[in-house]
């Protein structure tokens, strides 16, 4: 597997990393805990060294289980959380305070099994609490040895720039696929210019990219597509076009969508490490695939060419879940 650097602290892994979220949360019922370790530990015989997670996922299970997964091999491989969300809360709603930060991360260290987070992520910007001092928080935390590097995820430049500014910043995660490239447009420039890298989540368009759904696909109670605008059945049938589109380009390549999807995003720029989840282990050999795909300069006009003419229709979240977006 290759390798890429996250940040100007030197944060080495794999070039793509494994979503863990999807094990047991958010896309129907949980995969069973020694399914979901195997998965895991699969992915690390295959060179995969970055692996993401985040306490709210089952809550706190997913963290559990990527713990117990990597404990035999912690000083092989990265481990990227969260923080962020009033867990437990009956009104939910996020949660950056310094003292949550803290509380947060010690609970986080005895789930992982771990003294020390690679990555640690605030999950959504609190407009109640200044980033700078979400930053000071996990920079002294930094100093304590009980994280190494600091991530934002669905930060705008300017908040980037501002938490940049007290703690340097290693990894913005956010969504980007060959969907939803929003990002290019303000924020890719601020991290070329800061020297941060970008880790993408949902880098298969919740697996709409790969062609395994359409109009006709009916998903599981507890999947949170069925409350996405963009998976109604109209907006399916309208997006199928581009899905289409990838399966020719893909047909020609002799590979599959997926690694379309991901290769393109590895070649956008060198400090991306997309992170692909799944529940298959023949699913992540196809995605690991990518790693090994280069897109010729022909490759990459085609697949402009059918992004151009089948744009994405239908809105990535739901108007609440829109609300946590920092622009």
């Amino acid at each position: 597997m290759q390798t890429r650097i996250l940040g100007r602290g030197g944060l080495q892994v794999s070039a793509l990393g494994l979503g863990c979220m999807g094990l047991n949360h958010s896309y129907g019922p949980p995969l069973d805990k020694p399914a979901a370790i195997a998965l895991i530990r699969a992915a690390v015989d295959k060179g995969v060294t970055l692996f993401d997670t985040a306490e709210v996922y089952g809550p706190y299970i997913n963290e559990e289980v990527v713990g117990e997964a990597l404990a035999p091999v912690r000083e092989q491989v990265a481990i990227a959380t969260k923080f962020g969300w009033k867990i437990g809360d009956p009104a939910g709603g996020l949660d950056s305070r310094p003292q949550h930060i803290r509380a947060v991360v010690q609970a986080s260290l005895k789930r992982l099994r771990t003294d020390h987070i690679d990555l640690l992520y605030q999950h959504r910007v609190d407009p109640a609490v200044p980033i700078e001092d979400v930053a000071g928080t996990v920079k002294d935390l930094i100093a304590a040895g009980q994280v190494r590097h600091f991530g934002l995820s669905e930060a705008g430049a300017q908040t980037i720039r501002r938490a940049h500014a007290v703690q340097p910043v290693t990894a913005l995660q956010s969504e980007y696929s060959l969907w939803w490239r929003e990002p290019e447009t303000k924020v890719f420039p601020v991290l070329a210019e800061l020297g941060i890298g970008f880790v993408p989540f949902s880098p298969l368009g919740r697996g709409f990219l790969t062609g395994a759904i359409d109009a006709q696909t009916t998903f599981e109670q507890g999947d949170f597509r069925n409350g996405v605008p963009r998976f109604s059945v109209d907006n399916r049938r309208a997006n199928a076009a581009l899905v289409q589109a990838l399966g020719r380009i893909a047909a020609d390549k002799g590979v599959t969508r997926a690694q379309i999807a991901l290769a393109w995003l590895l070649a956008q720029q060198p400090w991306i490490v997309p992170i692909p989840g799944t529940t298959k282990v023949q699913r992540l050999d196809e995605n690991l695939g990518a790693a090994r795909l280069t897109l010729t300069a022909d490759d990459l006009a085609a697949i402009d060419a059918a992004l151009r003419a089948h744009a994405a229709i239908g809105e990535r979240y739901s108007a609440s879940g829109q609300k946590f977006i920092d622009r």
